[in-house]
C-alpha cells in the first residue's frame, strides 16, 4: 500500500484524494480501479470518485483501443490545464474585485447623499472636477502638518498640474511635509518630471512605485480624498474622515512609500533584470490582463504596454501569453501560485 505522501497540486483545484490516484495512475498505468485502491491505500469508492474529478478536469482520458480503460495524461500537459484553469479562475476574481470595489465607491456615494447636513457625516460626495478642486482648496488652507498623495494614471496633464501649483506653493511655504507618489511611467515624461523637480526644489519629495491602487490625498492624518472611479478620477470623489479609515490608508500610503523610488535615482532591477514595472506587468500578463487594462495600471498607452508585454514573451521564450505566466513561475520570475 502507498503510503500518502505531501500534496502539492491543491492550490492548482486538484483535491488530495484526486491527486493520489492521477500519481498513482501515472506510475501504474495498466492499474484497475481496484489496484489503484490497493496502492494507494483508498476505497473503490473514493477512486471511482477521485476518477471522476480527474475526468472533469481532461486529466484522464479513454485509453487507446480499450474505451473501458481510463489513462492518465503527461504531467505536462496536465499541469498546463490546471495553470490554464486557475488562471481563468484568477482572471475572474480579480473581475470581481473590480467590481465589488466599484460598487463600494458606489454604496459610499449614495450613503453621502442620504445623511442629513446636520450630523456631521464621516463621508462627503464631491461629483465633478470644479467641486473637488474648489474643496480641495479649502481643505488645504486648513493643512497645518502633513499632505500625502498618491498619483497614478501615467504623465499628469498640464491642466492638472498647473491648477495644483498655486496650492502646493502654499502648502510648503507654509512647511507642511509633502509627500507624492507617482507611477514609474512619469520618469520618462518631461512636463512631470519638471513638475517634480520644482516641488523638490520648494520641499516636496516625490517618490515613484510601477502601480498604485486609485488616486488618494491624505490631509494631516485626519481627512482623505479619494476618487470613487478609476476610470475617470475627475468624475467624484468622497472624503473619509473616519479614524478606522484614515489609520488604514495612512499604513497603506506608508508601506508603498517605503517601496518605492525616488524619482532623481535609477529605477533598481531584480535578480533576473526586471524593473518594478516589468515585474508588474509580466504578473498582469500572468493574470489573463488585457494590453489595455495593463496600460491602465501602469500609466502608459495601450502601444507601450503591448511593446512591454512583448518583450517580456521574447525574454521568456513563449508563444503566448499563458506560455509566458508558466514559463515565468517556472523561472522563478514569478512566484508559485499558493
Amino acid at each position: 500500500m502507498q503510503k500518502r505522501g505531501t500534496h502539492v497540486l491543491t492550490g492548482l483545484g486538484l483535491d488530495s484524494v484526486a491527486e493520489t490516484v492521477y500519481r498513482t495512475m501515472l506510475r501504474h498505468p495498466a492499474a484497475g480501479v481496484a489496484d489503484l485502491g490497493d496502492t494507494a491505500g483508498l476505497s473503490e469508492e473514493e477512486v471511482r470518485d477521485a476518477l471522476d474529478t480527474l475526468s472533469e478536469l481532461a486529466l484522464v482520458r479513454p485509453a487507446a483501443g480499450d474505451a473501458g480503460r481510463l489513462r492518465a495524461v503527461s504531467p505536462d500537459i496536465g499541469m498546463e490545464i490546471l495553470m490554464a484553469r486557475q488562471q481563468a479562475r484568477l482572471a475572474a476574481q480579480q473581475q470581481r474585485l473590480e467590481a465589488s470595489r466599484a460598487a463600494a465607491a458606489q454604496l459610499i456615494s449614495e450613503y453621502a447623499e442620504l445623511r442629513p447636513a446636520t450630523s456631521h457625516p464621516s463621508v462627503e460626495q464631491l461629483v465633478g472636477l470644479d467641486q473637488i478642486r474648489d474643496r480641495l482648496a479649502v481643505l488645504t488652507r486648513e493643512v497645518r502638518g502633513e499632505f500625502l498623495t498618491f498619483a497614478p494614471g501615467g504623465p499628469q496633464t498640464a491642466e492638472n498640474m498647473a491648477a495644483s501649483r498655486p496650492l502646493n506653493e502654499d502648502l510648503l511655504g507654509r512647511g507642511v511635509r509633502m509627500r507624492t507618489i507617482y507611477l514609474d511611467s512619469v520618469r520618462t515624461n518631461r512636463p512631470t518630471v519638471e513638475h517634480a523637480d520644482w516641488l523638490a526644489r520648494l520641499g516636496g519629495q516625490v517618490r515613484t512605485v510601477p502601480s498604485l491602487p486609485t488616486r488618494m490625498i491624505l490631509m494631516d492624518r485626519r481627512t482623505a480624498m479619494i476618487s470613487v472611479s478609476s476610470d475617470d478620477t475627475a468624475a467624484g470623489a468622497v472624503l473619509l474622515t473616519g479614524q478606522g479609515t484614515l489609520t488604514a490608508l495612512c499604513a497603506l500610503f506608508e508601506t508603498t512609500w517605503e517601496s518605492a523610488q525616488p524619482l532623481g535615482r535609477v529605477v533598481p532591477t531584480d535578480a533576473h533584470g526586471l524593473t518594478g514595472q516589468q515585474a508588474t506587468a509580466l504578473r498582469l500578463l500572468a493574470e489573463g490582463h488585457t494590453d489595455e487594462a495593463i496600460a491602465k495600471r501602469l500609466g502608459v498607452s495601450h502601444r507601450t504596454a503591448r511593446r512591454i508585454a512583448s518583450e517580456l514573451m521574447d525574454r521568456l521564450g513563449a508563444r503566448s501569453r499563458f506560455e509566458a505566466g508558466v514559463r515565468a513561475v517556472q523561472q522563478r520570475w514569478l512566484p508559485a501560485r499558493p
